[in-house]
């Protein structure tokens, strides 16, 4: 086994060359660890040689590190796992934590908060901010700015965040900042007992002038991605008025009863009726969007600690907003 411990110094601004810049501001979390193969390695693969120098990473990370550039072999960069190495070469490792363990920190993003005391906030989300990290997106999101937020977020299950808006969806999300805050928003959504309203903007002319939507929601069989209307799903309702109905488009406005991931979306796709701009389900870009036209619009529930009954209202985007006119003035 090559000694990890044969040179191991922490990594600094002067391992520039085997840092790429989107690493950089995590240089003071990058330790480096060097060792010469030793002879029972030689002629092994280089990822194999690695693995023995940091077996408490996975060898898909340590594999990752070596295409990145983070493995040196007599101080040049080798980016080829394959590689075969030869006995006294010297192998360096900078150990960049994988994205996932860089996830939960704070970053100094601005938040458009509404309202604020000191049990809970209530935010207005700008479409294309992700409100979780998860693959894909382990930073920049909504949860790394309630860390730099306020110093209490750090101490409760995801920051504090109760319920979810989809990355492309803007408008208004509750908060939690406390603990007893938190479990009792949760229990309050989870009781139906949060009203939420949302405005969107769907493909097609729907019929009535008010409809339910009752449709069990669970994964599609065919892609992890998306949910679907399936028999072996979870309930889900959503009340829907129509606002302007005109050029084949219908404003609308969405009450929900439930919270399922992507549930006004897949309700009103399996009616023939997907959201402008959601390609996921069918929506085409029109009426000057790009993202799926949905917001949550109003938010109203009970203050977990006065007892008193709060609504938040938000008006859409500007994108949003002049799409909404259009319908609006085509119907008039």
């Amino acid at each position: 086994m090559v000694d990890p411990r044969a040179h191991e110094v922490n990594g600094t601004a002067d391992d520039a060359d085997a840092i790429t810049e989107a690493d950089a501001p995590w240089n003071a979390d990058i330790e480096r660890r060097e060792a010469p193969v030793p002879a029972e390695l030689h002629g092994q693969r280089l990822d194999k040689a690695v693995v023995t120098m940091a077996e408490e990473f996975s060898r898909n990370h340590l594999q990752s590190l070596i295409e990145a550039g983070h493995v040196l072999v007599d101080g040049a960069p080798s980016m080829t796992a394959s590689r075969k190495v030869r006995a006294g070469q010297v192998i360096a490792v900078d150990l960049v934590p994988t994205a996932e363990s860089r996830a939960f920190r704070p970053e100094a993003i601005a938040i458009d908060v509404v309202f604020e005391d000191e049990h809970l906030l209530v935010v207005d989300k700008p479409a294309g901010l992700v409100v979780h990290p998860a693959a894909g997106n382990w930073s920049g999101t909504l949860l790394n700015a309630l860390l730099a937020h306020h110093r209490c977020a750090a101490s409760l299950p995801r920051a504090g965040i109760v319920h979810r808006l989809d990355k492309d969806t803007s408008g208004l999300m509750v908060v939690g900042k406390t603990l007893p805050a938190l479990t009792a928003l949760a229990r309050a959504i989870a009781a139906r007992e949060v009203r939420r309203q949302y405005l969107a903007i769907a493909h097609g002319e729907v019929e009535a002038k008010t409809f339910s939507i009752d449709a069990t929601l669970g994964r599609d069989p065919q892609s992890r991605v998306r949910m679907a209307v399936v028999a072996s799903g979870k309930p889900a309702r959503t009340d829907v008025q129509a606002i302007a109905v005109a050029k084949g488009f219908s404003a609308l406005r969405c009450a929900l009863h439930t919270g399922r991931t992507h549930q006004i979306r897949v309700h009103l796709a399996s009616r023939g009726h997907p959201l402008v701009a959601d390609a996921v389900y069918g929506g085409r870009a029109a009426l000057g969007m790009t993202r799926q036209a949905l917001h949550a619009t109003q938010l109203a529930f009970v203050h977990p600690a006065s007892g008193e009954s709060v609504q938040f209202d938000s008006e859409p985007p500007a994108d949003l907003a002049s799409a909404w006119r259009n319908v609006v003035a085509a119907a008039a």
